[in-house]
């Protein structure tokens, strides 16, 4: 699927400059490609141990598959932050969302969940559907500490910085403007910020840096 974007002639009534961002075309993943990027992903599980998922935005809150565990768990090098710009789900072609990614430095406390070796192809399958629409993320296996001292593999979906969907650093107007915009196939970016806050706090675990950030551009 490809989209036209507006020139900037035809964005000039923005209220924010920076908004919306000049991403060019958009391009769906094929099936096979999201199959290939699923297979990629899996090739060091052996299919028959659980497998671990890192979640830390909305598969904290919305898994959307049947886990055996779940624990608050922490990994290091990655940081949570709005870092994608989302043209599907959060947001339009026309008027993009922002979603949480992980980028690279410091650390993440989020929730990881286990797996059942058996069965989980299928939901493995939804979960690529939902979260490599546009292959704007890196799976990836990451260490992490769970709560009770464990440390295990968990596959993770990193932010990857060579597409033009990485926002960098924006300012706290741009992220203003998408707040009061944006909207895609599950809901605006305003709601899905709101209720990844409103997870991590009721987890025991809140992002400070999230919260102040949803009160200064809410």
């Amino acid at each position: 699927m490809s989209a036209r974007y507006p020139t900037p002639s035809e964005t000039s009534h923005s209220p924010c400059p920076d908004y919306p961002p000049a991403l060019g075309e958009s391009r769906l993943l094929t099936d096979e490609e999201r199959t290939e990027s699923l297979e990629c992903a899996l090739r060091s599980w052996d299919r028959r141990s659980d497998l671990w998922l890192f979640g830390y935005g909305s598969l904290i809150w919305n898994p959307g598959l049947p886990t055996v565990e779940a624990m608050r768990s922490k990994v290091h090098g990655y940081h949570r932050g709005l870092y994608l710009w989302s043209r599907v789900n959060r947001g339009t072609p026309e008027q993009p969302g922002l979603v949480l990614a992980l980028d690279r430095g410091g650390s993440c406390i989020g929730i990881a969940f286990r797996l059942a070796a058996n069965g989980a192809m299928p939901h493995l399958e939804a979960l690529w559907r939902r979260e490599m629409a546009m292959g704007s993320y890196r799976p990836a296996w990451l260490p992490c500490v769970l709560a009770d001292g464990r440390r295990v593999d968990a596959l993770a979906f990193v932010m990857r910085r060579d597409v033009p969907s990485y926002t960098g650093k924006l300012r706290d107007d741009t992220i203003r403007t998408v707040f009061g915009c944006a909207s895609g196939r599950y809901g605006t970016t305003l709601d899905y910020v709101s209720r990844t806050v409103a997870a991590l706090r009721e987890s025991g675990m809140p992002d400070r840096a999230l919260e102040a950030l949803l009160t200064r551009c809410r």
